[in-house]
């Protein structure tokens, strides 16, 4: 009878576990406090969430109401700060995180300094960063924005330094920084000019069989290139002196290059 009730006891301690339910949210620490809304259990009995922790800390504050808020200051975090909450919770039940952005992201940069040094490095530094979000760099070429690179955001509140290596076309330059969080809105910085005295680059030939080669004076030169169909499709694009045509069909093409927009032909 002894053996009987104690497998009874052990199948019924087994089920209580894997009865439980965990919602995982991960994110970094923006100065707010998460709220959640914790319905009655399924069985009726008592609330659903049984259990939250934070960083792996246990959450000491009152959990049995139908809403309670995780207040994050009680876990001595700073902004900008790693966090990671887990709600376990009875089956049969669902809590609700009301406001789970508030562990994402956000693009809260302010921009100290902004400028591009005669070795062609773009430096720049912020203040006030509350998470790991990445730095566009963008530089205005052919009409429009055109992204050159990234760098990735430190996130963190105090002065961070930032550097690129850019190349510029002829002429002036413009260059910015743009930020993307989860609301999806860019967060722009204002514009950083530079005047490259380099001479302007020239391609050859305008009739193309095999190769299209970039020159500055009479030295072959890299410049970043376009080339578009006659229905706006890009075909080619990228940093180089010589760009392989063979494999486009013949006809006219649309073609930026260096601060220059232009056409060719393939033959």
């Amino acid at each position: 009878m002894k053996k009987i009730l104690i497998a009874v006891f052990i199948l019924f301690v087994s089920s209580s576990v894997f009865a439980l339910q965990v919602i995982v949210l991960e994110g970094n620490y923006q100065g707010k406090n998460l709220f959640i809304q914790n319905p009655y259990a399924g069985s009726g009995a008592g609330f659903c969430v049984s259990e939250v922790r934070v960083n792996g800390n246990v959450l000491t504050d009152e959990i049995a109401f139908s809403a309670f808020e995780i207040d994050f200051r009680n876990f001595n975090l700073k902004i900008g700060d790693k966090v990671v909450v887990k709600i376990s919770h009875k089956d049969g039940c669902n809590p609700k995180v009301l406001n789970p952005e508030v562990l994402k992201p956000k693009s809260t940069f302010e921009m100290v300094s902004m400028s591009i040094q005669s070795d062609l490095i773009f430096k720049w530094s912020t203040k006030g960063e509350t998470g790991k979000l990445t730095f566009t760099i963008e530089q205005f070429r052919w009409n429009k924005w055109v992204k050159v690179g990234e760098v990735e955001g430190k996130g963190t509140p105090e002065v961070n330094n930032y550097s690129f290596l850019v190349s510029p076309h002829s002429g002036k330059n413009q260059y910015r920084i743009k930020q993307v969080d989860y609301t999806g809105q860019p967060k722009l910085s204002k514009t950083v000019d530079y005047n490259c005295t380099s001479p302007e680059i020239t391609f050859s030939p305008a009739k193309v069989s095999k190769e299209i080669e970039f020159f500055a004076g009479s030295t072959p030169k890299e410049t970043m290139f376009e080339i578009y169909d006659q229905f706006g499709n890009i075909l080619k694009r990228g940093y180089a002196s010589t760009i392989d045509a063979s494999n486009l069909a013949k006809g006219a093409y649309y073609f930026n290059y260096d601060n220059k927009m232009g056409e060719f032909i393939k033959k």
